[in-house]
């Protein structure tokens, strides 16, 4: 990406702007550290109302849970209330649209994941935003894990099998997943690809009906959340052949990660809070703040790892950095899959 398309904020001196293309973030993405350099009246005096926490996901899942948990613990450090609004749809484009058009003031947040952040700009021929244009990145919260499962009848036993199985019967093998272009179908497909294998795809309406195909023998396989897989993986209907983060899960240790059979193989399920492009940097640098003080508490850790969450955190650059590995990463993944909405 070229550092010459980088969003410079009104009033930024050209002295400013080499000094900001000096930092590594701005270089890497472009409009991510799209954040004011002079202190404004505002962002002095920043926060004196609420703030909107917009989760473009439905109610109750990972990523609402999460949002809502570290609202609770940033409210009584930044003295305001933080309000959690869910505006689910269109994979996560209706809530990031909706920050990406709101003031630049610091009052408007999204908490933000891989399939709206990273995945949907290869996924969609035209968005109505730009993610690395108009969005300032703020702090990674957290990572989730997913797992390849399939059912106790499959005659494998270790990914190494299953991957010699779908070798021998190549395109004979079915995975579910709970839509075409959602990330457990990507999960899969990133996998199918690094162990050169030709495997299925069959979409179904959701995670549920998904895993009731695997429950049912309908499927071979699936790559699905580990926290709602574990129960099935105790009671020996599911087998766990690997784990899709780089380390293994502290929720369940004893599954290997599927890097210990495919190096390099890393798919994890993060979030993290960005706001509208040009927002001024002393308001990233107090919710950043405010973010990591929260993330750091025993009571918020405890609560995330029971969603089988493990905290992130650090500076707006490691995020942004992070959402420049992702973005490419993933359109590597969806050409290759073919997947596409229009």
């Amino acid at each position: 990406m070229s550092c010459s398309s980088v969003h410079t904020p009104a009033g930024v001196r050209p002295a400013s702007r080499q000094r900001h293309r000096r930092r590594g973030l701005a270089m890497a993405v472009p409009g991510l550290l799209a954040l004011a350099v002079a202190p404004s009246a505002s962002a002095q005096t920043w926060p004196a109302r609420p703030i909107r926490l917009i989760v473009p996901l439905a109610a109750s899942g990972t990523g609402d849970t999460l949002a809502r948990d570290v609202a609770q613990a940033m409210e009584p450090l930044l003295a305001v209330p933080i309000t959690v609004e869910n505006r689910a749809g269109a994979n996560g484009i209706l809530g990031m649209e909706l920050v990406a058009k709101a003031p630049a003031d610091g009052y408007t947040l999204v908490m933000g994941g891989v399939g709206p952040v990273a995945i949907n700009p290869s996924l969609y021929p035209k968005l109505p935003f730009n993610i690395e244009r108009d969005f300032s990145a703020i702090v990674q919260v957290a990572d989730t894990t997913s797992v390849l499962v399939v059912p106790a009848a499959l005659p494998v036993k270790t990914l190494k099998e299953l991957i010699a199985l779908a070798k021998k019967r190549p395109g004979e093998l079915f995975y579910s997943s709970s839509g075409s272009g959602s990330t457990p179908h990507l999960n899969a497909a990133l996998f199918a690809t690094m162990a050169g294998i030709e495997i299925q795809h069959v979409p179904y309406k959701g995670s549920t009906p998904g895993r009731m195909a695997l429950l049912g023998g309908e499927v071979s396989l699936m790559v699905d959340g580990l926290l709602p897989s574990l129960p099935f993986i105790e009671s020996g209907r599911f087998r766990a052949l690997g784990i899709t983060s780089a380390a293994r899960s502290p929720t369940a240790p004893q599954i290997a990660t599927i890097a210990e059979t495919l190096p390099g193989y890393q798919a994890d399920i993060w979030y993290g809070l960005l706001g509208p492009a040009g927002t001024p940097r002393e308001v990233v640098d107090r919710i950043n703040a405010a973010a990591n003080k929260a993330l750091a508490s025993p009571e918020l850790r405890a609560r995330l790892a029971r969603l089988g969450a493990t905290v992130a955190g650090g500076t707006p650059e490691a995020f942004a950095r992070h959402i420049a590995r992702e973005i490419p990463k993933w359109a590597k993944v969806v050409k290759a899959t073919g997947a596409r909405i229009d």
